[in-house]
């Protein structure tokens, strides 16, 4: 059982939960992730580590509501506890000595940026991290995340804040005009559509570019092969192989398709779910 400590809505369903786990938090590493369980009953579900503090024994995780467990998690009060969380899971990042590290996040992506973002800024790595959402609104942790880049770029799509347009523009500006070949990397992790066309955009530069796809894993484990993903012709599953990857040898199509095979299903169980909780 581990106690949530303290919670709060960051953006609309967006959660940040910081949870007492002092055995999990004294070993994770940045790019790894949790499997959690609202009760005894509910699925298991991956949720990124967004932050970690090996002195107070706590993790911070950050839930968007999706789905009825994600749901049921964010109901869950502060004092009470989740019935499991088991971790750390996934192979960390891995943080070369580079000269410049560009991190792209998208939307709820923020979370599993920062401490990456953090860990090549303690290494000495020069950072520009650009966050991008659809709007102001949806905006969360900017000030986290510009406090450990050297250069923090928003874009909004429709303007809000920042630069209006997608976050692949400043990352195609920052490739061209880096002639001197400092960015040794590019990281990318949000939505996969987004992360996609970062790989698209980085791919003609021949800049290493690395894509988190922790949002398709499912029980964690390796078990269920919902996550296995081809990379460069190969299987490979998220949860046990990654949750990091090449992003330039991930097929994006098929990834994308099976995203959506359980869409009715998933909706099914929510509305369900809603009206159990209403009655």
């Amino acid at each position: 059982m581990s106690k949530i400590l303290e919670k709060k809505e960051l953006v609309p369903n967006i959660y940040e939960l910081l949870v007492a786990a002092p055995r999990i938090a004294r070993k994770t590493r940045p790019g790894q992730f949790v499997v959690v369980m609202a009760d005894e009953q509910g699925e298991r579900i991956p949720l990124t580590i967004a932050d970690f503090d090996r002195d107070r024994g706590t993790v911070t995780l950050v839930l968007m509501v999706v789905g009825t467990s994600s749901k049921k998690i964010a109901r869950i009060s502060v004092g009470e506890s989740m019935a499991a969380i088991i971790g750390p899971l996934g192979v960390a990042s891995e943080i070369e000595k580079l000269d410049t590290v560009v991190m792209v996040a998208g939307g709820v992506g923020t979370a599993p940026v920062y401490p990456i973002a953090r860990g090549f800024k303690e290494a000495g790595v020069r950072v520009i991290s650009i966050q991008g959402a659809r709007s102001k609104d949806l905006l969360f942790w900017t000030d986290r995340l510009a406090a450990v880049s050297d250069r923090h770029v928003i874009t909004t799509d429709d303007g809000s804040a920042g630069i209006k347009g997608l976050v692949t523009e400043p990352l195609r500006e920052l490739l061209e005009k880096d002639a001197d070949k400092k960015i040794g990397a590019v990281y990318a992790i949000g939505p996969a559509i987004m992360m996609k066309f970062c790989c698209k955009t980085t791919e003609p530069f021949g800049v290493k570019t690395v894509a988190s796809l922790n949002t398709i894993m499912i029980d964690g484990t390796g078990m269920c092969g919902g996550c296995r993903v081809d990379v460069g012709g190969t299987t490979r599953f998220t949860c046990v192989d990654g949750p990091e990857f090449d992003g330039h040898q991930v097929d994006w199509d098929m990834l994308l398709a099976r995203q959506k095979i359980y869409e009715k299903e998933e909706a099914c169980s929510l509305e369900r779910y809603i009206e159990t909780i209403e009655a």
